[in-house]
């Protein structure tokens, strides 16, 4: 792997760049390093001025002077320099550098190397940058100590960060679905008021703060999040988000979202915004299951089947009942709106998820035929058998 190594001149004070890469000595039997003159260090700014490989700017010729004899160095350095080149080639053709420069201009090194240490090094806290930053090039190329990124932090504005939510979203509104969900993420701190205790899907009895997250379904680059009050539950969220969404300007957007978000308020919200999207929806639903009706029975036909997927699929196009409270009028506005119910069967998991309750069924009625009731399982006991009495 090739590194950057630096040596300072004790007579000049000059610091010298060297890109060193090891490779193994197979006579000696030994590891070795091969060392190339890439230029000398800015001691004002830090950068690399590259040099014609003698120590001298290029086109510029010092004086002539005596040779000399080696110096002995009394200042190394290496440094991993080629995951943080991925990364900034990888910032500038998704145009996030770029979009930062805008709202935080002055910041936008100091986050990026912030970004870095975090994709780079996990879960490690922000008081280990210090040590990260002597061994990595990054664009900020200083440390950042734990109180002055905290200081960074709070000088973000609300007002900057919808700014840069919104050129994000721009690179990705025409091509791509946009996914919405909501997740969790859980602290061991004390002192954040921002975070509450509550129950995320995992159980975790941590202290938790919820986030409402939107990314590009092809993608996958997330571009918007919003903090939600504790256990708030996700069909409540659709108002904050369409109303985000007006103040960014989008106004072709295309979300997809699961069951979890689907209510008759929230499709209203959606059919009244002009937003294309695709919701999950429970069968259980009465206006599913009539529709249901008229192509259940082959609904398993060759026709259907999709042999990229191995899914029976079917479309049924009908109408909404698009209700909208009107205030300012004092009245109601009721109308049909064109939708599409897609139904979807995979008959594969259907036979395992069928076996799957027989054994159950199976299990409860060795549990009753035992006398060893759970009476935690009352409930199916009634549901699913049917007792007799014989005199």
């Amino acid at each position: 792997m090739a590194t950057i190594v630096y040596q300072k001149d004790k007579r000049s004070g000059i610091t010298y760049a060297y890109e060193s890469v090891s490779y193994w000595d197979k006579e000696k039997k030994q590891s070795r390093a091969k060392r190339t003159l890439i230029g000398r260090v800015d001691p004002l700014s830090g950068k690399i001025i590259p040099t014609d490989g003698r120590g001298r700017k290029q086109a510029q010729k010092a004086p002539a002077t005596a040779k000399r004899g080696p110096v002995p160095s009394t200042q190394t350095a290496r440094k991993f320099y080629g995951t943080t080149y991925l990364l900034d080639a990888i910032g500038e053709k998704l145009g996030i550098a770029q979009d930062l420069e805008k709202y935080f201009p002055g910041l936008v090194q100091q986050l990026l190397s912030i970004v870095y240490y975090w994709i780079l090094e996990d879960k490690n806290p922000l008081y280990r940058f210090e040590k990260w930053s002597h061994i990595h090039k990054h664009p900020y190329g200083d440390n950042s100590s734990s109180q002055r990124s905290s200081e960074l932090f709070a000088s973000i504005t609300e007002e900057a960060k919808s700014q840069f939510f919104r050129l994000q979203g721009k690179r990705r509104v025409v091509k791509e679905y946009w996914t919405y969900d909501i997740t969790s993420i859980s602290s061991y701190s004390e002192g954040l008021r921002q975070v509450q205790y509550g129950r995320n899907k995992k159980g975790d009895p941590l202290a938790q703060l919820n986030l409402a997250l939107v990314f590009a379904e092809s993608s996958n680059l997330p571009f918007y999040y919003h903090k939600l009050a504790e256990n708030i539950p996700g069909a409540k969220t659709i108002t904050n988000l369409l109303s985000d969404f007006s103040t960014f300007e989008f106004s072709k957007v295309k979300l997809v979202m699961d069951r979890g978000f689907y209510s008759e308020s929230n499709i209203n919200a959606l059919y009244k915004a002009h937003l294309k999207f695709l919701i999950s929806a429970k069968m259980s639903l009465a206006f599913i299951r009539k529709e249901l009706g008229g192509i259940y029975d082959h609904f398993c036909s060759y026709e259907q089947f999709n042999e990229k997927y191995e899914l029976y699929c079917h479309t049924v196009p009908t109408q909404w009942s698009y209700t909208e409270h009107r205030p300012y009028k004092g009245d109601t506005l009721t109308e049909p709106k064109c939708k599409y119910i897609h139904y979807y069967y995979n008959i594969d998991k259907a036979a395992e998820d069928e076996k799957a309750f027989d054994r159950k069924l199976i299990w409860l009625l060795q549990v009753l035929e035992s006398g060893n009731r759970v009476p935690e399982h009352e409930p199916q006991y009634k549901k699913y058998f049917r007792s007799q009495n014989h005199a």
